[in-house]
C-alpha cells in the first residue's frame, strides 16, 4: 500500500462506487481526502463518517459538475480546504448513459461530455496551480475507448477524450512533476453497471470477455488508483492503465 500520510487528496464522484472505494483506500494510506458528491449527501458523510471512525480525517463537499460553476465551486472550495496544497486529484465522477444512436438524446450526450471531459479538464486547470512537485492526477477512463462493449457510443467518445487528454496534460505538467494517468476499468460491480451485471446475460458477456472469471469490484480499482497517487508510481506519466481482468485480449 503506498504511503500518503500528510498529502491531501480529492475523489469526485466518491460517495458510491468506484469513487468511495478510492477514497477509503486513499485514506487507509493516510492521506486527508475530500470527498466529491453531486446528490447524495447521506452517502457521502457516511463515507466521511467511516474514515474518521478508522482514524483518518475526511471532508465532503457538494457541487452539481454538470455545470460548469459547480467546477468552479468545487476547485475553490478544495483550495480553501487545502489551505492552497493539494497533492492528488482523482477525477472519477461519471456519467453513462446507453443508447442506441438513434436514441441519444442532446440532453444526455452533453451531460455525458461535462461531467466525464469539461468537468476533468478545468478541474485540472483549476488546481494544478497547488499542486507540487511530485503530485499525481489521475483521470477515468473505460474498457469501452478500445472496444465496442455495448451501446455506449457517446460515453465511449468522452472517455476516448480523456485518454487524450491524459497524454496533453502530461506533457504539460510534467516540467514541474506532476504526473498524470487514468484508469481505465473494465466492467466492475457497482451502481453505474449493476442492472447489467446482476443479470444471468450481463454476467455471462462479462465473464466471457475477460481472462479473469470473476466480475471487478469498486476495490480491485481502487487499489491501481492508490498505487499511481503514490510514489512507487513516481516514473509514471502519461499512460492509460488497463484495470479490466485481461478483458478483449
Amino acid at each position: 500500500m503506498a504511503q500518503l500520510h500528510g498529502k491531501k487528496a480529492l475523489v469526485t464522484g466518491a460517495s458510491r462506487g468506484m469513487g468511495r472505494a478510492i477514497a477509503l483506500a486513499l485514506a487507509c494510506a493516510g492521506a486527508e481526502v475530500l470527498v466529491h458528491y453531486s446528490s447524495s449527501e447521506q452517502a457521502a458523510q457516511a463515507v466521511v463518517a467511516e474514515i474518521a471512525g478508522n482514524g483518518g480525517k475526511a471532508h465532503a463537499i457538494l457541487a452539481d459538475l454538470r455545470d460548469i460553476q459547480g467546477t468552479f465551486d468545487l476547485s475553490e472550495r478544495t483550495r480553501q480546504i487545502c489551505s492552497g496544497k493539494l497533492d492528488i486529484l482523482v477525477a472519477n465522477a461519471g456519467i453513462a448513459r446507453p443508447a442506441r444512436l438513434e436514441d441519444t438524446t442532446v440532453e444526455d450526450f452533453d451531460d455525458m461530455f461535462s461531467v466525464n471531459v469539461r468537468a476533468p479538464f478545468f478541474l485540472v486547470q483549476q488546481l494544478s496551480p497547488v499542486m507540487n512537485a511530485g503530485s499525481s492526477i489521475i483521470l477515468t477512463s473505460s474498457l469501452a475507448v478500445r472496444t465496442t462493449v455495448g451501446e455506449l457510443s457517446a460515453y465511449a467518445a468522452s472517455k476516448g477524450a480523456i485518454s487524450t487528454l491524459v497524454t496533453h496534460l502530461a506533457a504539460e505538467l510534467g516540467a514541474r512533476d506532476i504526473r498524470v494517468n487514468a484508469v481505465a476499468p473494465g466492467v466492475v460491480a457497482n451502481d453505474m453497471s449493476s442492472s447489467f451485471v446482476e443479470t444471468q446475460e450481463g454476467r455471462e458477456f462479462t465473464l466471457g470477455i475477460q481472462a479473469i472469471k470473476r466480475v471487478a469490484t469498486p476495490e480491485d480499482i481502487a487499489g491501481v488508483t492508490v498505487f499511481l497517487a503514490g510514489d512507487d508510481a513516481r516514473w509514471i506519466t502519461g499512460d492509460v492503465i488497463r484495470a479490466d481482468g485481461g478483458s478483449k485480449l
